[in-house]
């Protein structure tokens, strides 16, 4: 390319930069073809349209209906109730007049929008989706549950305190804005200090390169399992959500059971670290985390976990050992981690040519995809409950949300290089390389089917990330011994899920033996029993049951290996900013 172009190149990327500022990534294109596809076919559909006229003049009376019992009734049965999850209009206070009225009409408007943007023929499947996911963005920031002269319980709470919750609000706001231009964390993650109230779990850095610190555990048994264990985190996270305060903590757990526990902790990338690609996190990453475990467990297998994109991650890693012939691996566990990505949920929505190739001119400058960018895209997901009614609580009714240990690691972001996700992106969302046989790996494609080690996957029934029907198909990509575990919760909740924690905690478990014929998901989980509790013990006791009669504890490192004892965990990577 001549000078002259690649100047006019370099324009277009930093003008689509600047508009990823403004838009929090999002191509403005992907919306508008949508809407210009959807619009082009609905304005082609008179049935469609007449179809419309009719459900909006019958909705209407419903509501007319509604209004006539209602005000001859204070107790009339609603014409429409909330969609599952839905707990906008739970209180009491909606049902006294007009508010009833309101939120039914919301209700109401927000069906007929559905029936709008669905179904219109000849729309694509993917431009339906986002114009409908659109259509729901909008419509969750018109709920009259969101303002304070058409929210019931905010203006009963203005007349008790004489105003004094929207004082409490207004500093709420004040305080949140000061955050965000100094780019502090939000109020409250200041009691969850990394290395002082979380990620206290004894251990000591063995060893580290410019991508990863491998932190090896302290052991408190006398004797441990043999077989030591190596979990791989995503890099879009820090590694210490499996390190949370003591009593939510999956590495203390592991440790107290009797296992050798080593943890990956990611470098957060920088601009200098923006042509770090999948395979450097596959070799640095994973496969020198091995290495090192290797030689200071010598002589036995590894049990390997991988957490999100770090099973994913994983997953490639084991497949490439196994297609070589070579490998320590023992077993393998993925957590919440896909490798099919042909249903990835709702994420899909953010990800066609358009958008990847809009975002990577938007990373281009900095080099880095922004921490506070993805938590945008994962909040626009469930916006009604992660922005509008946290917002709706913290500065109209001034309360100011607890915080716990998760949420505090949730605000502490990451970021992505350009190359490695522009990589994962086009790879592995867009073409699904890994299961159609296309993925490289020392310019040789990799088979999950050539994996023979024994695989534990955890789904989880909430998970809007990884949906679990598409962790599930794990089933259909190997021809090993699977099992499965669904758990309750989401993405990360349903992964941190400690014995004595939450009551409502759940899950269901099988095991797919080599040879056997195959369960859809839905048949599965029809036909499997919910057990209560924490899924850990049942995970570890898997473990065990791949382990063998255990033995005194490894030493802490391996000086006369080359892997002195570096640090106290949890090392430096994870204070990075």
């Amino acid at each position: 390319m001549s000078d002259g172009l690649a100047s006019i190149s370099t324009v277009d990327r930093l003008i689509h930069g600047w508009q990823g500022r403004v838009t929090s990534g999002q191509s403005p294109s992907t919306l508008a073809l949508a809407y210009l596809d959807w619009l082009v076919h609905l304005a082609n559909s008179p049935g469609k349209q007449v179809e419309l006229w009719h459900k909006a003049v019958r909705k209407a009376g419903r509501l007319g209906q509604y209004a006539a019992r209602r005000s001859l009734n204070p107790a009339a049965e609603p014409c429409i109730h909330p969609l599952p999850g839905d707990h906008r209009f739970d209180s009491p206070a909606w049902q006294a007049w007009p508010f009833a009225l309101s939120w039914q009409a919301f209700l109401l408007a927000q069906q007929w929008w559905h029936i709008a943007t669905t179904d219109v023929e000849g729309v694509s499947a993917h431009h339906e989706a986002e114009v409908a996911f659109a259509a729901r963005q909008w419509l969750d920031v018109l709920s009259p549950s969101n303002y304070l002269w058409t929210n019931p319980e905010v203006l009963n709470a203005t007349a008790r305190s004489g105003g004094a919750n929207l004082v409490r609000g207004a500093r709420n706001v004040l305080d949140d804005v000061r955050r965000q231009v100094q780019g502090l964390r939000p109020a409250g993650t200041e009691a969850y200090r990394v290395g002082e109230t979380v990620a206290i779990t004894p251990g000591t850095v063995v060893f580290r390169n410019r991508l990863m610190e491998l932190i090896q555990y302290e052991p408190v048994t006398e004797t441990v399992h043999p077989e030591p264990i190596l979990i791989v985190p995503a890099w879009i996270m820090k590694y210490y959500i499996l390190d949370l305060s003591p009593q939510n903590s999956l590495v203390r757990h592991l440790v107290e059971q009797g296992h050798t526990v080593f943890v990956i902790s990611w470098h957060n990338p920088t601009a200098a670290d923006r042509d770090l690609g999948m395979e450097d996190y596959r070799v640095q990453g994973v496969g020198a985390a091995l290495q090192a475990v290797s030689r200071i467990v010598p002589d036995t297998g590894i049990h390997a976990v991988g957490y999100c994109l770090g099973g994913t991650l994983l997953a490639i890693a084991a497949a490439a050992l196994a297609r070589d012939g070579a490998g320590p691996l023992a077993t393998i566990s993925l957590l919440a981690a896909q490798t099919d990505f042909t249903e990835p949920g709702e994420l899909m929505l953010f990800i066609d040519e358009d958008q990847v190739a809009f975002l990577q001119d938007s990373m281009w400058e900095k080099g880095y995809l922004d921490g506070r960018q993805m938590a945008g895209a994962f909040q626009m997901l469930r916006s009604a409950d992660l922005l509008w009614s946290r917002s709706v609580r913290q500065y109209l009714l001034g309360e100011r949300e607890r915080m716990s240990d998760l949420m505090a690691w949730n605000a502490d972001t990451t970021r992505l290089p350009y190359r490695m996700h522009s990589e994962y992106l086009r790879s592995l969302f867009l073409r699904n390389d890994l299961v159609e046989g296309r993925y490289l790996v020392d310019r040789r494609p990799v088979a999950l089917a050539d994996i023979r080690a024994p695989i534990f996957a955890v789904g989880a029934e909430l998970d809007h990330v990884a949906p679990w029907r598409s962790v599930y198909k794990i089933h259909m990509q190997t021809d090993t011994d699977v099992t499965f575990l669904l758990a309750s919760g989401g993405h990360n909740a349903g992964i941190v899920s400690p014995p004595g924690g939450s009551a409502r905690a759940g899950f269901r478990i099988g095991t797919h033996r080599e040879g056997q014929r195959y369960v859809d998901a839905d048949a599965w989980q029809a036909n499997t029993p919910v057990e209560p509790g924490s899924w850990w013990p049942r995970w570890q006791q898997w473990l065990v049951e791949h382990s063998g009669d255990r033995v005194a504890p490894p030493a802490m490192g391996a000086p006369d290996a080359g892997l002195p004892p570096i640090e106290p965990a949890p090392g430096r990577y994870v204070l990075e900013p």
